[in-house]
């Protein structure tokens, strides 16, 4: 099965974020030039965009973590696993801040990534905060 390039590039900001808990967010742009230094695969505007993104999520994070606390009852950021944190980030960002992402889109793009990347009950904790999330709109 062919992915979707957008998947393929949201899978990417995924794996660029997740790196924001073991680097300084500082350090953020230095490791997004890092992890495509000689990838051929996206085109340079693509690139742009992702590291673009990620870098608006990276300052973005306390904000975002704080909104999350406030739907995850008994679920506060600390406790969560880095993936879903790092999914509920970026499906946060998808929804309330970029206009480009349908809302339904960013939220069963973000459950497929905890299918890939969580752990067994990863895809109906992150889609249960996202209803929140929206609901809360």
């Amino acid at each position: 099965m062919k992915t979707d390039r957008r998947t393929q590039l949201r899978e990417v900001a995924f794996l660029l974020l997740f790196r924001l808990d073991f680097y300084p967010h500082q350090d953020m742009a230095g490791q997004i030039k890092d992890f495509f230094e000689g990838e051929e695969e996206f085109t340079d505007a693509e690139k742009e965009a992702v590291g673009n993104k990620v870098l608006l999520i990276t300052e973005l994070s306390d904000e975002i973590d704080e909104a999350l606390n406030k739907v995850s009852v008994g679920w506060k950021v600390k406790r969560m696993s880095r993936v879903d944190l790092t999914i509920l980030r970026l499906a946060y960002y998808e929804i309330k801040y970029d206009a480009n992402v349908p809302v339904s889109s960013a939220i069963n793009e973000a459950v497929e990534l905890a299918k890939s990347y969580g752990e067994e009950n990863s895809p109906s904790f992150v889609n249960g905060i996202l209803a929140k999330v929206v609901k809360d709109e």
